[in-house]
């Protein structure tokens, strides 16, 4: 499904000003959007006695973007030190971060620890003995194997590199109990861009029943248990959207039932990113080629270092070519980049206006794994990035890779070994 008629509403109009001011390409995200996907959340999830979500910020690592999803009360789910320094950089502390890393080396847990520390989500049951001081409060991800499939994207969790086995789980717990653990969370992440609701409700009720397992074998309750992140998005015009209120219901109903047989309700805590920005962004190019050969290309000013989804998943994102519609004449194109590599295509042989040199295009859905999958292959930069804001402004929130930032880690001092 394409972006909200609200957001393309509010952006069409006003788009050839705005590449006309800051010059294409960029990736462009809508405020409104994202703070009125934030309130559905929170409406959806009201009856559960407590409910946060931590913002997943792999999706999208930009601090206008983070500092939305504070104000919104959400925390964010970080899975670097880089990613943790980000979050504390907005005063995020303790509580506020779930940190989530896998192959997590000293360092990486010492700074951790640091500025306030954060829930600390253990990926392996080696890493007990290694984190240097064990906090009062400790989660372990969960991976069940063979008692639950992944979804198309995730994959079968017995091939997996993440999370502590069934087998292991409770032993887990029981060190790090022993090394001073008193209080505790549970944690899975199963899917990716799933779309039926279904399978999160599933995921909830498997985590609720191993937390009744775990209790009776060692004696303890659950702060909370954490269903991971994976609420899908409908990038083509043919899929539905995902159903929110109805996860949220039957969750909620699930969650009643623990209480009603264990005397009290864990909260219950998600880390969704692409669900939450990923509708709400657009990457704005233009055309500045067009190549007939065996197919007709259309090249734009930018390559699949500001959007690789389509190169490495053969992703689909519609495309809008502004002032031009079905109406207009059609014709089959690929529209590619720049890149020295042949996958380098946004789409292959896609129904479009028939595109000019000059004309812009609108990529949609591009507000997570967009921008922050990039990277430097052929020297190629990233693009800037822009907000459209509730004050009916565009602003500037990350500036374009200049050549000067490739260079920059060639500046350094001379260092050598004798052998």
């Amino acid at each position: 499904m394409p972006i909200s008629t609200s957001f393309k509403s509010r952006l069409f109009p006003v788009l050839e000003n705005i590449c006309d001011h800051f010059g294409t390409p960029f990736h462009i995200y809508d405020e409104q959007g994202i703070r009125e996907t934030c309130a559905d959340l929170k409406r959806a999830f009201a009856g559960i006695d407590e409910f946060r979500q931590y913002y997943a910020v792999k999706a999208l690592p930009n601090p206008s973007i983070l500092k939305i999803m504070q104000d919104e009360g959400f925390g964010f789910d970080c899975s670097s030190t880089t990613e943790l320094m980000l979050s504390r950089q907005l005063g995020a502390k303790g509580a506020d971060i779930m940190f989530t890393s896998n192959n997590t080396s000293q360092e990486e847990f010492l700074l951790a620890e640091q500025e306030g520390g954060c829930i600390l989500n253990l990926d392996d049951i080696s890493l007990v003995d290694k984190v240097p001081s064990m906090p009062e409060l400790i989660c372990f991800r969960y991976n069940p194997g063979t008692r639950r499939t992944g979804n198309d994207i995730i994959g079968n969790p017995t091939e997996a590199k993440y999370g502590v086995s069934h087998d292991q789980i409770i032993d887990a717990y029981r060190q790090a109990m022993a090394r001073g653990a008193t209080r505790f969370g549970l944690h899975t992440m199963l899917a990716s861009n799933e779309l039926n609701y279904s399978y999160m409700v599933q995921t909830a009720e498997m985590l609720l029943e191993l937390v009744e397992d775990i209790s009776a074998e060692l004696g303890i309750t659950f702060e909370f248990i954490n269903i991971g992140g994976g609420l899908g998005i409908p990038y083509r015009p043919d899929q539905d959207k995902f159903d929110l209120d109805g996860m949220g219901r039957e969750i909620t109903t699930v969650f009643q039932d623990f209480k009603n047989k264990n005397g009290y309700m864990p909260a219950l805590c998600m880390e969704s990113g692409r669900f939450m920005t990923g509708p709400h962004g657009v990457l704005v190019v233009r055309a500045i080629n067009r190549k007939d050969i065996y197919h007709t290309y259309i090249g734009v000013d930018t390559c699949m270092s500001a959007l690789m989804r389509p190169a490495l998943y053969g992703a689909y994102h519609h495309i809008d070519v502004l002032g031009k519609d079905e109406s207009c004449e059609m014709e089959t194109v690929d529209v590619v980049g720049s890149l020295c590599e042949n996958n380098d295509k946004f789409a292959i042989q896609r129904k479009l206006p028939a595109i000019q040199d000059g004309d812009i295009l609108i990529i949609h859905d591009t507000g997570a794994h967009g921008h922050a999958m990039g990277f430097n292959y052929n020297g190629k930069l990233r693009p800037k990035e822009l907000m459209l804001t509730v004050k009916g402004t565009a602003e500037l929130i990350r500036r374009e890779e200049r050549p000067e930032d490739y260079f920059a880690t060639l500046d350094f001092t001379t260092d050598s070994l004798s052998l």
